[in-house]
């Protein structure tokens, strides 16, 4: 996009840069100095420890820094859970045990936990879809069909020379 930019608007990449940094000087222009600071051993701390929680079993919970975390094992319903499609099957195994934990529910009339199951149920799905989908994507793209010579098929060709 940035080099689609640069090449129609006839936009030089010092330019880009300068700009980028005057825009950046603006912004912290207005926000108070003290913000800029090194944050403290103690504030330090506290931004790692942000992010040690939020590993999930299925990815990552992308809850901004200093939010509270307290959907616990309601991540999967999380609308910030970031799906790792490595881990697809552990997520799988989830979808199964809700429904044999809905279906139980079910006939034992815990109407109550059959709606959460539902609810959770429902965003399994939706986040097995989004695993399959980023699965889908990240194929291997073959330097050659993109225009880019592949240099490692011109040293297999001097060596067969």
């Amino acid at each position: 996009m940035v080099d689609t930019t640069l090449d129609c608007a006839a936009i030089y990449p010092e330019d880009l840069i300068n700009y980028h940094r005057s825009f950046i000087a603006r912004r912290r222009s207005l926000r108070p100095s003290e913000e800029y600071g090194e944050p403290t051993a103690q504030e330090w701390q506290d931004f790692l420890a942000h992010f040690e929680p939020q590993k999930v079993a299925v990815g990552v919970c992308a809850r901004d820094f200093g939010t509270p975390w307290v959907h616990e094992h309601a991540c999967i319903r999380s609308p910030v859970l970031r799906p790792d499609p490595e881990q697809m099957p552990r997520l799988e195994e989830i979808h199964a045990n809700l429904l044999d934990r809905l279906q139980e529910a079910k006939e034992q009339g815990r109407l109550g936990e059959v709606a959460a199951i539902e609810a959770s149920l429902a965003a399994a799905e939706q986040k097995l879809t989004a695993m399959r989908d980023l699965a889908a994507r990240h194929i291997t793209v073959h330097l050659v069909y993109l225009g880019m010579p592949d240099f490692r098929s011109a040293g297999r060709l001097d060596a067969e020379q």
